[in-house]
Order: C-alpha cells, then structure tokens, then sequence
C-alpha cells in the first residue's frame, strides 16, 4: 500500500510539474507560469494599494504583513496564452514575465447532438447566459485579503483541469475546471467565504451558482440538482449551497467546479488549502486514473462541460 501511495504521488508531481511551482502557503496561491496557472510579481512596499493590471483587467493585490516584505500580484493566465514573454503594468512600469508550454491531455466525449449542432433558438439562449457569466466573471472588488479553498465536496475526480475536448469528435474550448463525481444529492458547500453573485439554471452549465472571494477571484459551481442560495447571500466557507445533479449538459451527476482569477480560469488545485488531508484523496484519485489513459489521451469521464 505504502508502494502505491507513493507511485501515485510521484506520477502526481510529475503531472503537476511541481518542480518549477512554490508551495502554497495562506499567504498566496500555488504560483504555476503555465496557461491556466498563476503568476505572482512583487508589487512594491508603499502604504498604497499599487495599480495593477494584466491584458488591461486589474488583479488580485495582497498587502505587507508579518510574512510578506511587499505588495504581492497575483495573476491568473488564461488557457489560450501562448508560451513565451507576457507583461503586466504595476504603477505605471511594465514587468515582464514568462509562461512555458505545457501538454494538457485529450478528452473526448459523445454527447446527444442537440448539444454540439445548436439550433437557433439555443444559440439564443446561450448568448444571452454568456453575457451574464461574463459579468460574473469579470467583476472585481477589492478585499485585498485571501482565503485558501476546500474541496467543495467529497466525491471522485473525474475530469481534470485542462483537458483538450472533443465533443463528438469536434474540437472544442479546453475544460476549464474540476469534474468531482458524487451521487445525486450529495452536498455542496462554499470552499471559501464570498458572495453569491449569480444563480441560474443554463443551457450548458445546468443549476448554476456563481460566488465571489474578492480580488477577482470567482467560483463557478455547475450541473446543480438543488440551488439553496440566492444572488446577494454572503457565506462562509462550509456553507450549503446546493447539492449534485446532471444539469445541462452532461453524462452523469457530478459537479463541475471553475475557479478564475482576473477573469482568466485557472486550476483549482492552485487555489486550494495547504492543511493536511484536503487535497490528498482526490489528488490521488486524479493521478491514479490518469495513469490509466493511452497515449496521453483520456478516454472516459461523466462530463460534457
């Protein structure tokens, strides 16, 4: 058994890359310069909160304190950044920073036709629910403040963050977030404090709950069965918020989990508690399926997202 758990946990470190990464701490996110992944560049050491921004959208500032010399930005990189060179502004001075390559696995997937090939009245409907995802996306208030995540539930990871998809064979955006399996019903809870910004039942995402952490960094909670919240409720991390479903558009229950920061989604697994035994179970889960794919490609999953 000890032979297993540490095979697991060295194909984990290897998967992850964790090598270039600094351990997360709950003074930070796990910094990662890949796409999807966090970036994070001093900000300076002046009383003031610095300006700072990333493709023109402001990012998350967390302050000095006992453990930190300066202000810290933390920047989220979207999944379509190309490797190489990016910059940010920090009062007014350009920093520049690199984002290396990284092979995210295939995923493919058949789901029912009305999905894929919409029909005008879907497409209809999905611009107007893009539109308001957006908004919950890009909002951003300023907390300057942090709060390492829980899981959200307990259940098997089933899809991990990244993944290339094909739906029916086509091409489409990369998996965005977390695919946790777990029986209809099983409780959703708040993996941080924040607000209840959005709620919905959408074509694609199913019963949807979107939750704010301050700084731009925003939750988004799919495939629902039960939404027990409403827009403006103000959580704790642990409370409920809804329970498992298969919502929208999927293959079975399980909770689709996006994490974004500065409107650019990023892993999860980034943003998660350092405590021990939080993340260990469905890490090794994680890695002891993907051990399973052929040729790098993943071959099943319960979800469409």
């Amino acid at each position: 058994m000890l032979e297993l758990i540490s095979h697991l946990l060295h194909m984990l470190l290897s998967l992850f890359a964790l090598s270039d990464q600094e351990h997360i701490t709950p003074e930070h996110p796990l910094q990662h310069s890949i796409p999807g992944g966090v970036v994070i560049l001093d900000a300076g050491n002046r009383e003031q909160r610095p300006q700072a921004t990333f493709r023109g959208k402001p990012v998350m500032l967390l302050p000095p304190n006992e453990n930190r010399d300066q202000w810290k930005a933390v920047i989220g990189i979207p999944l379509s950044a190309k490797p190489g060179d990016h910059q940010a502004l920090i009062n007014g001075k350009t920093h520049t920073f690199t984002i290396k390559s990284h092979p995210y696995k295939e995923q493919r997937l058949t789901v029912k036709r009305k999905h894929v090939n919409l029909s005008e009245e879907a497409l209809k409907r999905v611009r107007a629910e893009k539109k308001d995802m957006l908004a919950a996306f890009r909002n951003f208030e300023q907390t300057e403040t942090w709060q390492p995540m829980a899981w959200p539930l307990k259940g098997i990871l089933t899809s991990p963050f990244g993944l290339q998809r094909y739906f029916n064979g086509q091409k489409r955006n990369p998996h965005s977030g977390l695919d946790i399996a777990a029986n209809t019903g099983t409780p959703i809870v708040a993996p941080s404090d924040g607000k209840v910004t959005l709620t919905g039942d959408f074509y694609f995402n199913g019963n949807t709950v979107f939750m704010d952490h301050g700084e731009g960094l925003i939750s988004m909670f799919c495939h629902m069965d039960s939404i027990e919240v409403k827009e403006g409720d103000v959580l704790t991390a642990g409370d409920r918020l809804g329970t498992v479903g298969a919502t929208g558009r999927v293959t079975g229950p399980h909770l689709h989990w996006t994490v974004s920061l500065n409107d650019a989604r990023i892993n999860p697994l980034l943003i998660l508690s350092p405590h021990p035994g939080v993340v260990s179970k469905a890490l090794l889960t994680s890695a002891a399926r993907e051990d399973k794919a052929t040729n790098g490609v993943v071959q099943t999953a319960v979800s469409a997202d």
